[in-house]
């Protein structure tokens, strides 16, 4: 009997085989195809995702700029109370509006006080954010500060002193 059972066994054996090769060549075929296209999607995306980082980083540049017409610029009057005014207005502290505008803190309190009075590219990039809000600059200044950290150099490391020695007398 242990022949027979053998021989249905094999049988049996080779039958499921030819029918399970038949239907999972087809498959492993699709698997590869598929396999084939998520792996170009996943390029499309990875190029997508970097192109729209680019546009991105450009909206933000071009957000950043502060510029106004010439006859505005030539037209407008600044007193140190009105740089102050715009300062609060904005919520900014004297730094914030000086990363803003590409100028140092020490620049904008001299503005303030009425030491100096802004001058050029200073003067223009007041005008135009006089027309800005309080969200305009909480989102262009996030960017300015991070430029002005990069601008910055290291700060130096302090001296070591030697301790003098005692002198024995």
């Amino acid at each position: 009997m242990g022949k027979v059972e053998e021989a249905v066994r094999s049988a049996i054996m080779r039958v499921v085989n030819r029918e399970l090769r038949g239907s999972v060549v087809p498959l492993t075929r699709d698997v590869r195809e598929l396999k084939r296209v998520v792996s170009s999607l996943a390029r499309s995306v990875a190029q997508l995702e970097k192109m729209a980082a680019e546009q991105a980083r450009a909206a933000q540049q071009e957000l950043s700029r502060l510029e106004a017409p010439e006859e505005e610029v030539e037209t407008a009057r600044f007193s140190p109370r009105l740089i102050g005014a715009l300062r609060t207005r904005l919520k900014l502290t004297q730094g914030e509006l000086g990363a803003v505008l590409g100028v140092s803190a020490n620049s904008v309190q001299a503005w303030e006080t009425g030491r100096s009075a802004p001058r050029g590219a200073n003067r223009a990039s007041l005008v135009a954010l006089r027309k800005l809000g309080r969200r305009e600059v909480k989102q262009i200044l996030p960017g300015k500060l991070a430029a002005v950290a990069e601008a910055a150099p290291a700060p130096r490391k302090p001296r070591r002193r030697r301790a003098r020695r005692a002198s024995k007398k």
